[in-house]
């Protein structure tokens, strides 16, 4: 079995050093276990592996919280703790009494469930990480470099990065980047993307909202796939999969918490009083949108009415998992008006913002960062803008606005 080196192995050896608790979430197969076990054999110290999804020991954490952890002594890694939040008390005691570094990894697929059991017994004891699947630049082996506009490191990063074609991107984005695809341990995408929602999404999705109906729930996701990149339409997704809209907003917030969707937020303040409040909708992993709107291949994709939206969802995701996988949180919000001005993208930081423009054209027109000016009414300063594209290098309009290649996110 291939293991692929995962961006956030830094984080959790930096932090285990200072912290007596790390949760670890996402959604599952993205590779939480398979880190967090791999670190565990370089460790050398003997850190005991126990998983809740066995039935005998998450019956043990639930009935008998403080007996387990005295056979599952510290150092362990306890997987997908959110079934058995009885624990936290006993790991809250433990790590009160030791304050010993590193003793407890712990892995959740469940965000919602978890971070309730977190607040009210380790708050200020656990330290919180968010893995998502793969991104590009572990899949080439590049190094975690948090996305910006920063001419300079965008500049050294394009010394290090190799172009990539539009076909070889939506080779990229049709595939998906689940490890266990990447890495070859399953053959057949289809195989793996269908037993994956029926063998872990529905039964999450069970397990947090009680009864549901297969076909409708697959009818459900495959409404928000086809929406990716869009506005939230919960009557228009309630519609198409036979359900009524408070199902689909719980259904939505389900997906949210398991760590396959999130939603893009709008940038707004006092001043910005014209903009929507609607948030943008999108995937973790294209490979999973284009087997739900059933795209038979990249070449399909690259040439479908989807291919504008499906490139914004892979950078746009890819963005974000830049932030993860460093550590940091991703303040990252899209601009709406109803004047129908639109940015894709705003990256916030250090009092500023920057625009990105998102494009499949490979020669951007500088007529597309007029929008950015909109953003001069807000109390932040403008930053360097950005047209993120399918371009072979990296360029310039101006001193103000780039032009980025999608590659090098």
């Amino acid at each position: 079995m291939k293991y692929i080196k995962r961006h956030m192995e830094d984080q959790v050896i930096s932090l285990s050093k200072s912290w007596p608790a790390i949760l670890l979430t996402g959604p599952r197969q993205a590779g939480k276990t398979t880190m967090l076990r791999e670190l565990a054999a370089r460790e050398g110290i003997g850190r005991e592996y126990v998983s809740l999804d066995d039935l005998n020991m998450r019956q043990m954490a639930r009935s008998d919280p403080k007996m387990f952890l005295q056979l599952h002594k510290p150092p362990v890694l306890i997987d997908e703790v959110q079934y058995a939040p009885e624990l936290f008390t006993y790991i809250k005691i433990h790590v009160d009494g030791r304050r010993n570094p590193g003793d407890f990894w712990l892995t959740g697929s469940q965000v919602f469930r978890l971070m309730r059991g977190v607040q009210e017994s380790l708050a200020g004891r656990v330290a919180l990480l968010h893995m998502s699947p793969l991104s590009q630049r572990e899949i080439i082996g590049a190094e975690c470099v948090p996305f910006s506009t920063d001419f300079e490191t965008l500049v050294e990063q394009s010394k290090k990065l190799h172009p990539v074609t539009t076909p070889e991107m939506f080779t990229r984005l049709w595939n998906g980047c689940m490890p266990g695809l990447v890495s070859g341990d399953f053959e057949g995408r289809d195989i793996f993307y269908s037993s994956y929602l029926s063998t872990y999404v529905e039964r999450d999705v069970r397990d947090l909202s009680g009864t549901v109906d297969a076909l409708k729930f697959i009818r459900f996701i495959t409404a928000v796939a086809a929406r990716a990149s869009q506005l939230v339409n919960y009557k228009a997704i309630a519609d198409d999969a036979d359900i009524d809209q408070i199902t689909c907003k719980n259904w939505l917030g389900i997906l949210e918490a398991l760590g396959i969707v999130f939603l893009l937020h709008p940038c707004s303040n006092n001043v910005l009083k014209r903009t929507i409040k609607t948030p943008k909708l999108y995937f973790y992993d294209t490979g999973l949108v284009c087997y739900l709107t059933r795209w038979s291949s990249p070449e399909v994709a690259e040439n479908g009415a989807m291919s504008g939206a499906m490139l914004e969802n892979f950078a746009v995701s890819e963005i974000m998992k830049s932030y993860q996988n460093a550590g940091k949180e991703p303040y990252i919000h899209y601009y709406r008006d109803r004047d129908a001005k639109e940015i894709d993208v705003i990256l916030e930081g250090d009092g500023k913002l920057c625009p990105l423009e998102i494009k499949k054209t490979a020669m951007p027109d500088k007529r597309l960062v007029r929008t950015f000016a909109v953003i001069n009414k807000s109390p932040l300063q403008l930053g360097t803008g950005a047209v993120l594209c399918m371009a072979d290098r990296l360029s310039a309009f101006d001193k103000d606005n780039l032009i980025v290649p999608i590659w090098m996110i």
